[in-house]
């Protein structure tokens, strides 16, 4: 396989045909966050060398299908991955690998061995980094340009429960970022419960401005 030639493929459509509103799932995502954390994930699982390659591929393809579209772009991603990995000596078994990759980072993520979970953790890296809440501010911000506008407090609300949920599978994720996610976990509720103070003091001085 010439993985540099795959890769360099993906980097160059990502970088001249990704929307510009796409503030979270950027060229950044995947380029520094999700290969960064891949590759880390890879070490810790001493993982060989032909299968941290066939990961690092399914990283940088894995969000290609976002020049299509939004919806659904997991599949797209997917096939399309299946089109041009063969130019690059890719043979179909390495190709089926990097596909069940790319779908195991579909909500809710369902990875069915050790390379889907790797890159299912890869990418909700983020989740257990102290950089959650600028990037949590970018996903905001993609949405709100897609037309799903929510509040500060409907936010941290949507996000407390999606964290609440979640779950790393590897050793490496749960290893070197659960404990940073925990405690943003803590900062959410802290700040759900004051934004839900801060509404009920709105409402009580509204019920007593007319009463």
């Amino acid at each position: 396989m010439n993985f540099e030639a795959a890769r360099r493929y993906a980097l160059e459509r990502l970088e001249r045909e990704l929307p510009e509103t796409l503030f979270y799932h950027s060229l950044f995502h995947t380029r520094d966050e999700v290969c960064m954390a891949a590759e880390q994930f890879a070490k810790w699982e001493k993982l060989g060398n032909e299968d941290t390659l066939l990961l690092l591929t399914a990283v940088y393809y894995h969000d290609l299908g976002f020049v299509v579209q939004t919806q659904g772009h997991e599949e797209i991603s997917a096939r399309m991955s299946a089109e041009v990995l063969p130019q690059f000596d890719y043979t179909p078994q390495q190709i089926s690998k990097i596909q069940g990759m790319i779908m195991a980072t579909q909500l809710p993520q369902t990875p069915h061995n050790l390379l889907e979970a790797l890159l299912a953790d890869a990418d909700l890296d983020n989740l257990g980094q102290e950089s959650f809440f600028k990037r949590s501010q970018d996903l905001r911000r993609e949405l709100a340009a897609a037309g799903v506008v929510l509040s500060q407090e409907e936010w941290y609300s949507r996000q407390l429960r999606f964290m609440e949920t979640h779950r790393y599978f590897t050793d490496a994720a749960i290893t070197l970022r659960g404990a940073q996610k925990e405690q943003n976990i803590l900062r959410l509720r802290v700040l759900v419960a004051q934004h839900q103070q801060r509404g009920g003091w709105m409402q009580n001085g509204a019920k007593r401005f007319q009463a």
